[in-house]
């Protein structure tokens, strides 16, 4: 193969072949296919819904944690796969913003050995970088390594992850965060189950019932399901409530 990387159906039987190699962790199965096929670490497979994906994002395609995944990041990156390259479709995720929504904390790091930008801009999270996506997603582990290899932290993710430094320095710089930003915050440190930081962001301001544009839940929602038992009854007892409360239909409800 030579040229333009190739571009592969998803039944190619050579997209099938090294598709299950990686999946499978068949590290020699795959070393003797990209022998046999230079250029196909750099390909790119075509799904049937319109997606086009690189090896790479095969690594660390949902739910992940594949078999020797760190491995097989460093065999197709040797053999010339791009570690910055955007999945073409919906979004534009890298395989970093993979990795981080899988929690594959071994496949993070194999990524960031090779080169891949820690603040790729892309996430289907507005648009932000993979510790969006691991934030977002409540991929703790993936997150606290994103923010330990060296990722800059939003008051959202500070927030979230329940990094009270953080959020204090981010509150109290020469740049104070604005109304939105502290309701916001305040929903991700609930999001997270982090009582600290969401009764610091009460006590400057943040509104209890506000529901974000992204998801149909207030904070008290959000650490409901978090199973965050003792934030959840001091949110009752400031008068936190649930989306249902306010409005028992979600705003794109029919019917």
């Amino acid at each position: 193969m030579t040229g333009d990387p190739p571009l592969l159906a998803a039944d190619d039987p050579l997209a099938v072949a090294v598709t299950g190699a990686i999946r499978d962790g068949d590290l020699a199965r795959l070393r003797s296919l990209l022998d046999a096929h230079p250029g196909l670490a750099a390909a790119r497979i075509a799904d049937r819904v319109g997606g086009v994906r690189t090896l790479l994002h095969v690594v660390t395609d949902w739910p992940g944690r594949f078999p020797r995944g760190a491995a097989t990041v460093a065999a197709l990156v040797a053999a010339g796969a791009d570690v910055d390259a955007r999945f073409a479709g919906p979004h534009r995720e890298t395989p970093l913003h993979w990795a981080a929504s899988c929690d594959d904390v071994d496949v993070v790091d194999a990524l960031l050995d090779a080169g891949a930008d820690l603040e790729a801009p892309g996430s289907v999270i507005a648009d932000g970088t993979p510790l969006a996506n691991a934030r977002a997603f409540a991929q703790w582990r993936a997150a606290y390594r994103l923010v330990v290899r060296g990722a800059r932290t939003t008051l959202v993710d500070a927030a979230t992850l329940g990094l009270h430094d953080r959020v204090e320095r981010a509150c109290t710089g020469d740049t104070p965060p604005t109304p939105d930003e502290i309701d916001w915050a305040f929903w991700g440190a609930c999001h997270g189950g982090r009582q600290s930081c969401a009764g610091y962001l009460w006590a400057r301001g943040a509104r209890l019932n506000r529901v974000p544009p992204w998801e149909h839940r207030t904070a008290l929602d959000a650490a409901v399901r978090r199973g965050a038992t003792e934030l959840v009854g001091w949110l009752r007892a400031r008068g936190a409530v649930t989306a249902a409360d306010l409005d028992p239909r979600p705003p794109d409800a029919t019917g």
